[in-house]
């Protein structure tokens, strides 16, 4: 690659509108998917940052809840998965990304997820924050609320990815059932 070819990537790249979402998808639910396919039709690029969060015990590691987000959204090249730990500012810069999506499920989650905005910007002053609503139907969707569904034996048909679900039931299967 030419020094001309390179300078002329690097300034395509800065034109371009990079979004990441972050949080731990663990499960990824139809609500995320809602939101993610939504912000592939904003920004010419959105990545899907899977946070490491050692505090939460998780369904999935990692590498599974990223093998299917992959999955999940195989047919679009617009949408990137990857993970992160440390500061999302600071991976966001690594990325080449200008904006931060958050969901807004309900009035609840503005308080935390408007204390978070702050703090990004404030460390952060080139980034913009963009609060995106999940469709109707998923708006009293959340990972949690999914984990404790489906460790009770509910139904969570249509809550999540047909791999996810998939997945979860395998990964009972493996586990046994629940005392």
């Amino acid at each position: 690659m030419t020094n001309q070819t390179k300078g002329r990537e690097k300034a395509r790249r800065r034109l371009d509108r990079v979004a990441i979402y972050p949080g731990s998808f663990d499960p990824l639910t139809n609500g995320h998917v809602d939101i993610i396919t939504r912000g592939a039709a904003i920004f010419d690029r959105i990545i899907v940052a899977i946070l490491h969060n050692r505090e939460k015990g998780p369904l999935f590691t990692v590498q599974e809840r990223m093998d299917m987000a992959r999955e999940v959204f195989a047919g679009e090249p617009k949408v990137v998965v990857e993970s992160f730990g440390g500061l999302l500012v600071d991976f966001a810069r690594q990325q080449g990304a200008h904006v931060i999506v958050r969901g807004l499920r309900a009035i609840s989650d503005f308080e935390y997820e408007f204390q978070m905005a702050l703090m990004n910007r404030r460390m952060a002053p080139e980034f913009e924050t963009v609060f995106m609503m999940p469709a109707e139907s998923y708006t009293y969707i959340s990972s949690r609320l999914i984990r404790e569904v489906f460790a009770l034996g509910g139904p969570i048909a249509g809550l999540v990815p047909g791999i996810v679900e998939a997945r979860m039931r395998g990964s009972r299967k493996a586990r046994g059932p629940r005392a």
